[in-house]
């Protein structure tokens, strides 16, 4: 083999196995649809809160999972640490809005 193709295939090598490999890690999608709080009936909200407190399990699976790949060394604590941080605040923002919308529900409904 030459120098070129050697060189090329050490730099492939080197790039695949600097990716992270935290495939089996999923990023759950976060809930599609917080209900209107001005609109909703007591079962959208109901079916709101379930599907928010679903998520939340499936974030803390998922850092969990994190957590786990950055201890086999198959993901870099830097960016098993920057995915769990980004996961969290999407939860978080998440269940803001639900709350605001929880307010806003119980707020007409006296």
């Amino acid at each position: 083999m030459n120098a070129p193709k050697r060189i090329l295939l050490a730099t492939a090598l080197a790039y695949a196995v600097s990716l992270p490999a935290h495939a089996d890690c999923v990023l759950p999608p976060a809930p599609s649809k917080i209900p209107d709080g001005t609109t909703a009936s007591e079962q959208e909200m109901l079916t709101a809160m379930a599907t928010l407190k679903e998520y939340n399990g499936d974030v803390d699976t998922y850092t969990k999972c994190l957590d786990f790949e950055a201890k086999q060394n198959h993901l870099s604590r830097t960016d098993a640490d920057r995915m769990h941080n980004t996961a969290i605040e999407t939860l978080q923002k998440v269940a803001a809005k639900f709350n605001e919308q929880v307010r806003t529900f119980k707020s007409k409904s006296g």
